[in-house]
């Protein structure tokens, strides 16, 4: 099998980029990138770290980043699984990437930047909902932001195939497997809805 060893390879491979992939390029928010982010109820926060990379999805009931400054965002880190993942990895090596979604679009914005974890109150206190705070909220400063080419999602009929989801392992099966029983099953799928309905927050 053949491999490409250096990047002057796999540039003459592809070729230069076009002009218009390159001049999207914003290093802070502009008003039509911060009217895009600020619509975005979903994005993936992707971290590095010594153990490797990680990609989580992160979603809230309204835009999932809060704008403090054009070069600032703040996300609330809102109750999950705590393996803290993401935390750790910010914590000891800041650099993040983001992508976000918006159902119905084939675009794709795309941050790049650093981060770093605030158990500030003020901060926390800012994304109240039912009387619960988030325990952290991550900082973002913005390095640069894009649109993502919309082929991928185009090829992949994102939004026009509609639910493709049956037949598929539940949760459930899939940590009942890696468990080897010991976990999941049929009661952890049944007891999952209204288990996340009391935690969402």
């Amino acid at each position: 099998m053949e491999f490409i060893e250096d990047t002057l390879s796999l540039e003459a491979l592809y070729g230069t980029p076009a002009a218009p992939s390159l001049r999207k390029v914003a290093h802070s928010l502009t008003p039509l990138y911060r009217q895009w982010i600020m619509a975005s109820r979903l994005c993936v926060l992707s971290t590095v770290g010594p153990e490797g990379v990680d990609g989580s999805p992160r979603g809230d009931d309204g835009p999932v980043v809060l704008e403090l400054d054009p070069n600032t965002l703040a996300m609330p880190d809102w109750r999950g699984n705590n393996r803290l993942d993401s935390l750790r990895n910010i914590v000891r090596d800041p650099r993040v990437s983001l992508m976000f979604i918006v159902p119905g679009s084939n675009t794709v914005v795309r941050l790049n930047g650093t981060a770093r974890v605030s158990v500030d109150q003020g901060l926390r206190a800012r994304f109240e909902k039912q009387g619960k705070q988030p325990a952290t909220v991550i900082l973002i400063s913005i390095a640069e932001i894009y649109t993502q080419c919309a082929r991928a999602l185009l090829r992949a009929g994102t939004w026009t195939s509609g639910d493709q989801s049956s037949g598929l392992p539940t949760v459930g099966e899939i940590l009942a497997e890696a468990s080897s029983g010991e976990e999941g099953g049929a009661q952890y799928d049944s007891e999952w809805g209204a288990r996340a309905a009391k935690t969402m927050w």
